[in-house]
């Protein structure tokens, strides 16, 4: 009777300590794969700066309201080894994610790049805004490198040639990268992009790439339609070749630093800058902008023609009218101008 009653209250523990275990697999179940992340708007991302420790992480987590349970997702961390390795880096975090999932998301460190596009910058100030504003570095600190004489000649340029190194075109960089290693990974863009071909092209005309650029820049800044770009280059460089000033209206502009101005007068022309083409021959010390592929390769593709004279057309707007002859050129621009004063355009 005795031995019975032994085995009932064995079987009573037996039965006991599995439900236990039930319970206890069934909550482990549930705080590693239950749906933890519930985005109220879908997928978002989470930030985690350089040095931070799993406080800050939480705390991050919890201002952008990102979980439901807290001590769970904290207990799966310790478990994994994450509270002690945080590592920075911006991560998108799936709606209806688990803890499980997003832990070793956050430990191993699988970032989401960042899709960098630039196009249509001028300034330094303008590339170290645009770009600085995506990442962990500061805008602040991008403009120090672009104006330090330095960090330039480290990728083989100067102050005023330094903007050419930037490509505009779309790219995935890393949230966290420092801003000396997004400089060489432009730079190892612009080995990329100047390929045996350019090169050879660039030769052919007599050019460096940077003067190129710094042509392809004033071609940009002349016209929006892409049919024009090659023979406003080809335009350019037939004066280059009899060293006739280019007299580019942009740069001008950009020598007085006032992009706002519509019609350029013989006062404009008189401003005593290496960008002021009217009375400088030759190109430019740099670039005006950052020219697009397109306008690099409208100039190493230029067409070869007799244009030396060119104005913008009063009968098609957004156009230009080319001529080779001086005469040509000047009841062209007379034309133009009359139509400036009659639409007032000052």
């Amino acid at each position: 009777m005795q031995m019975d009653r032994k085995k009932y209250r064995l079987r009573q523990l037996i039965v006991l300590a599995m439900l236990l275990f039930v319970c206890f697999s069934y909550y482990i179940y549930q705080i590693l794969f239950t749906p933890n992340f519930q985005w109220q708007k879908g997928d978002g991302y989470l930030y985690i700066r350089k040095g931070a420790t799993f406080p800050e992480v939480l705390d991050s987590i919890k201002k952008n309201d990102m979980m439901q349970d807290v001590k769970s997702f904290a207990f799966i961390a310790k478990l994994a080894g994450y509270q002690e390795r945080v590592r920075p880096g911006r991560y998108l975090i799936k709606a209806n994610s688990n803890n499980i999932k997003v832990v070793r998301l956050l430990r191993n460190a699988k970032q989401e790049p960042v899709k960098l596009t630039f196009n249509n910058i001028r300034l330094k100030e303008d590339l170290a805004e645009k770009v600085g504003s995506k990442f962990y570095f500061s805008s602040d600190s991008l403009l120090f490198y672009l104006k330090d004489p330095a960090t330039a000649h480290r990728y083989g340029f100067d102050t005023t040639t330094f903007m050419s190194m930037f490509i505009p075109n779309t790219y995935q960089v890393y949230w966290d990268v420092t801003g000396r290693d997004f400089l060489d990974k432009m730079h190892n863009e612009y080995r990329t992009f100047w390929t045996t071909e350019r090169l050879n092209k660039a030769k052919a005309i007599g050019l460096t790439p940077v003067q190129v650029s710094t042509l392809a820049s004033i071609v940009e800044a002349e016209t929006n339609q892409q049919s024009e770009r090659s023979r406003i280059a080809g335009l350019y460089i037939n004066r280059l070749n009899i060293n006739m000033p280019l007299q580019a209206d942009p740069t001008v502009k950009y020598a007085l630093r006032d992009f706002s101005i519509k019609r350029i007068y013989q006062g404009h022309t008189q401003i005593d800058s290496p960008y002021n083409t009217y009375k400088y021959t030759g190109l430019p010390p740099g670039p005006i902008d950052l020219p697009s592929i397109a306008s690099i390769d409208a100039v190493l593709n230029y067409e070869k023609n007799k244009y030396l004279y060119f104005c913008a057309s009063c009968t098609r707007l957004g156009f230009h009218d080319f001529t080779e002859t001086y005469n040509d050129h000047i009841n062209n621009a007379n034309r133009y101008r009359n139509y400036l004063d009659k639409v007032q355009i000052k």
